[in-house]
């Protein structure tokens, strides 16, 4: 039987009834006037003094001030009938993505004092949707490992037990969503980072297909792949919600592509059931620690009730080959990215092993490497479009760790076998990645320890929305409800 939710071991009061409502309700009471935007900031900030001191998931925090100024603005636009979709939502953005005018680290020492003089193409829309943005979330150094610490901010701490990591990249967001300090959270995903930590902290956290939120401003608008941004909630309409602020065509982003709709008014209309290829453990070839597959399993069990049949399966695919296109492509592009930093003496002193590590398998690839990852990658690709002419969603863990001590920077080892890299432990996530598919954390459930676990609902390239209808049915079959701030689930 799977637990209910634990009480979270943080020292810490219920959060008001405004930080406890889903973030689709506090913006249509922002809109109809039956809330002010000013009384919903003021309530979030009131519980972020309480909450973050104890996980330092929100850094660069704005003035109060400040931001109830804008928050008066926000109620002059209300009354004027002229509210956005995120009216007076209070939102910290990762601190991977540039703010106007907001101190922008990237979790490294390198950019401790950098304050952007533009924002990010979906920042950008958040605020035009009238977000107001109050600082930003806690990162790894540069988003690389999946253990949200760095040597500006220090570390998150998961939401559920400080000793535990919150996961990473997107760890901030993750424990400042549980622990009901924001209403909605933005993130990013190259290799997890919107799947792990919203495991890792039991909300959910939605990396959409490739292109749908566009990419950008940035030198490698062409290039840019494979990391991708997207939203992170307590559930899955407040998701839809901000990924139709996010989402659609930027005319700077070469890659993005227009949004077939809202996604909220698509959740209207239920999914109809469908088959889940239930890939596992890849037939052993990910180590996966005890206890993970049992509850995924068992949330298997509840899709099956509200009729999505899984079927037990392992792709004819060589997935040593698929990790290592994975590793290929990710230090050609991020490798490349940091190489400016790992030039200069200076800055590279400021660098964390991993990012030197990632820089130096860069500057020892060749072009027919290069290449030869992205056919890998190409057959990959039609291995799942194949898988797709028969089932509806894969699915797979979101992780093959439970949350760990967070002094550990990277497990060393995971069921008895050696991990060889920082990233080695995450590589459940790289088949979604590789395949430029939708993929969604659900959350599963928790094991004796009170450790929170999550599983991912893998959709075919550009089936957003069916992935979203999947997950609010699956959503609808919980015992117990996301995010750690309010309490014992039943």
């Amino acid at each position: 039987m799977i637990p209910s939710r634990p009480v979270t071991k943080h020292a810490l009061p219920d959060a008001p009834e405004i930080c406890r409502l889903p973030a689709v309700e506090l913006a249509d009471a922002i809109r109809r006037r039956r809330l002010s935007a000013g009384e919903v900031p003021q309530a979030f900030l009131d519980r972020i003094e309480t909450a973050n001191p104890l996980v330092n998931a929100i850094v660069s925090l704005r003035d109060r001030a400040a931001i109830l100024r804008e928050a008066d603005e926000a109620d002059g636009r209300a009354a004027k009938g002229d509210a956005g979709l995120l009216c007076g939502l209070p939102m910290a953005v990762k601190d991977l993505a540039l703010t106007r005018g907001l101190r922008t680290t990237f979790g490294s020492p390198a950019f401790a004092d950098f304050v952007p003089d533009e924002d990010e193409f979906f920042v950008e829309r958040m605020k035009k949707a009238g977000a107001i943005v109050i600082g930003k979330t806690n990162v790894p150094e540069f988003g690389l490992g999946s253990n949200t610490y760095n040597r500006v901010f220090g570390p998150t701490l998961n939401a559920f037990d400080p000793a535990w990591t919150a996961g990473g990249s997107s760890g901030g967001a993750a424990v400042a969503l549980a622990l009901d300090m924001v209403p909605l959270a933005d993130g990013s995903d190259f290799g997890g980072s919107l799947r792990n930590p919203a495991a890792y902290n039991n909300v959910y956290g939605f990396r959409p297909s490739q292109g749908l939120v566009p990419s950008g401003p940035g030198l490698e608008v062409f290039y840019a792949q494979m990391g991708v941004e997207g939203p992170m909630g307590r559930n899955v309409r407040d998701m839809a919600l901000l990924l139709d602020v996010q989402a659609g065509r930027h005319p700077r982003a070469p890659l993005s592509h227009d949004a077939e709709g809202s996604f909220l008014a698509g959740l209207e209309r239920p999914a109809a059931g469908g088959r889940v290829a239930w890939l596992g453990d890849l037939g052993g070839h990910l180590p996966m620690e005890d206890g993970i597959l049992s509850l995924c399993e068992a949330a298997l069990k509840r899709m099956a009730a509200a009729g999505f049949a899984a079927e037990p399966l392992v792709p004819g695919f060589d997935f040593e080959a698929l990790w290592q296109a994975f590793v290929v492509l990710r230090q050609a592009s991020s490798g490349c990215a940091l190489k400016a930093l790992h030039d200069d003496p200076a800055k590279r002193e400021l660098l964390k092993p991993e990012a030197v590590w990632e820089v130096e398998g860069a500057l020892g690839l060749t072009a027919p490497q290069i290449h030869r990852a992205a056919v890998v990658r190409s057959a990959w690709h039609r291995t799942l479009l194949a898988l797709f002419e028969r089932f509806d969603l894969v699915a797979l863990p979101s992780a093959q760790v439970f949350p760990f001590d967070a002094a550990t920077r990277w497990p060393r080892q995971v069921a008895e076998r050696a991990m060889d890299s920082y990233h080695r432990w995450m590589e459940v996530t790289a088949p979604a990645t590789l395949g430029a598919c939708p993929a969604l954390n659900v959350p599963v459930g928790f094991d004796a320890a009170g450790r929170p676990m999550g599983m991912q609902l893998i959709g075919r390239p550009r089936g957003d929305m069916e992935v979203l209808r999947a997950a609010a049915r699956y959503e609808a079959t919980l015992p117990w409800t996301s995010g750690a701030g309010a309490g014992a689930g039943t």
